[in-house]
């Protein structure tokens, strides 16, 4: 009789572990589909807008293809300006500053920099020129 009683207790205590697993599998799914969800809807592509380039593949253009990724860039920036913003949302019009912000990284990436003359480093040159004229 005891062995019987402890067979019906082992017997459900299986039942209920096994109840449990199903349980938590079944959070466990919604919850993965459900992120699974968001990250798809995050993930959609804006209309128009430019991919942003590495530095890398900058550095792997031609000079033609620089300057025609510079006038690309020059047409979406002309196209953005003359969009009428008061229509946007909020999110929007953050996705465009953003977007803006990335071409104009990637345009300072495209010209190569330049040369910048402190005020000291101007006053020494002509202070040079000065004494070799």
């Amino acid at each position: 009789m005891l062995l019987f009683y402890f067979t019906i207790i082992k017997h459900n205590t299986l039942l209920k572990l096994i109840n449990m697993k199903k349980k938590i599998y079944l959070i466990a799914l919604t919850m993965l589909l459900s992120v699974a969800a968001f990250n798809s809807y995050a993930s959609t592509a804006t209309d128009g807008a430019l991919t942003i380039l590495s530095k890398e593949q900058i550095a792997s253009m031609t000079t033609e293809q620089k300057e025609a990724r510079v006038e690309e860039i020059k047409a979406r920036v002309n196209e953005i300006k003359a969009m009428d913003k008061s229509e946007l949302t909020k999110q929007d019009r953050k996705e465009l500053r953003t977007e803006l912000k990335g071409l104009k990284h990637e345009a300072n990436a495209l010209g190569g920099g330049g040369i910048y003359l402190s005020l000291g480093a101007i006053i020494i040159i002509i202070l040079v020129l000065i004494l070799i004229l």
